[in-house]
């Protein structure tokens, strides 16, 4: 969203974050803390979903050693064949820091078929397993009466996104553009097994009033809460980033490696992205570190002219092998879904009609 200048929000929120008062925001954290203690009934305090990746250790990390929360840490996995095994050695790394941990893992052959649906239908693999990846934590926490979920970043202040919040509320998070409330009727409708569908429903608005569930941002309640600091703490406590051809930053179209660790199909996703929306993952990684002050415009502006819609044809290939597809059925997906209000031919190629720095792009 723009506003009439074009100044998106999560530009507009940088602009008064000096006005914040981070030591009552700090408070308001540690009083939600000391709430969740005294609701605890099971042993936990609060769940913390998790992937392993850099977020996942600095949240886990502060409500446990910060906050003093005994946290139960909740991750759905990608199914074998796609879990990359940097992904799987960075979770087990996060539970030997310490942590309980509740591992949910679908069945494979139905998140497969899922993804494909996604891919077909939307241009997105990643729409229906995403219900999965979020819905899991709630029944978690519903199922054995743990009162608070802290997720980590507040998509509407960080990226602008539908269906967070203005502050560390996080119980709308199921509205998302993705989620859709959590509604899985498209699935079911096109003939999938609403009894292989368990861990992609997300509990019902009643549901999660009746169990008193609390769900907030903890980006919200820190100043530092970003990519960089993130990764450095991560880092610093054994997380493993990308290395060698994985590492090779115009074949992941981002602009660092220490992100997406678990799994080498979100490089595609986001070069899917790029074809429908007209930016990539670097565009979204330079304005979250040119807005936290780690990075110029100028500096940002290179970045992502030169890593927007990059992905290296191995991780296609990859894609299309998981997915059960040839190439060219992928190719015409593409196509299908790419914005031609956005990109426009030229001769044999696709030129963005809006290029950062105002020079044609291919």
């Amino acid at each position: 969203m723009f506003d009439d200048e074009g100044i998106c929000f999560p530009c507009r929120y940088a602009e008064r974050r000096h006005e914040i008062d981070w030591a009552a925001r700090r408070q308001e954290l540690a009083s939600i803390a000391e709430w969740a203690k005294t609701r605890n009934v099971s042993g936990y305090d609060c769940i913390i979903p998790v992937s392993g990746g850099k977020d996942s250790h600095r949240q886990a990390i502060y409500a446990r050693d910060e906050l003093g929360l005994r946290p139960l840490l909740v991750s759905c996995a990608y199914p074998p064949r796609e879990q990359t095994e940097r992904g799987a050695a960075n979770m087990a790394n996060l539970i030997s820091l310490g942590f309980d941990a509740h591992i949910v893992s679908p069945g494979p052959e139905t998140w497969r078929k899922l993804m494909r649906e996604g891919f077909f239908r939307f241009g997105n693999f990643y729409k229906p397993t995403e219900l999965a990846l979020y819905a899991s934590a709630p029944k978690f926490a519903i199922m054995f009466q743990i009162p608070l979920l802290i997720y980590g970043e507040n998509p509407a202040l960080s990226w602008g996104s539908a269906g967070g919040s203005f502050d560390g509320d996080a119980n709308r998070m199921k509205y998302s553009n993705t989620l859709k409330g959590g509604d899985i009727t498209p699935y079911t409708d096109a003939g999938f097994d609403p009894k292989e569908m368990f861990w992609y429903r997300y509990p019902s608005d009643e549901h999660i009033e009746r169990a008193g569930l609390r769900m907030i941002y903890l980006g919200y309640y820190l100043p530092d809460f970003d990519d960089w600091t993130n990764a450095k703490q991560a880092i610093a406590n054994g997380l493993q980033i990308r290395e060698g051809d994985d590492a090779i930053l115009e074949d992941i179209g981002q602009i660092n490696g220490w992100d997406a660790l678990d799994c080498d199909f979100v490089q595609v996703n986001q070069f899917l992205k790029y074809v429908k929306l007209g930016f990539g993952k670097a565009s979204e990684q330079c304005s979250g570190m040119i807005r936290a002050g780690l990075m110029t415009r100028e500096e940002g502006m290179a970045l992502a002219k030169r890593l927007d819609g990059k992905v290296a044809h191995r991780y296609i290939a990859r894609l299309c092998e998981f997915l059960d597809i040839r190439e060219d059925q992928f190719w015409d997906v593409v196509e299908r879904f790419r914005n031609q209000a956005i990109f426009e031919r030229d001769a044999n190629t696709w030129r963005h009609r809006f290029p950062i720095g105002g020079s044609p792009s291919q």
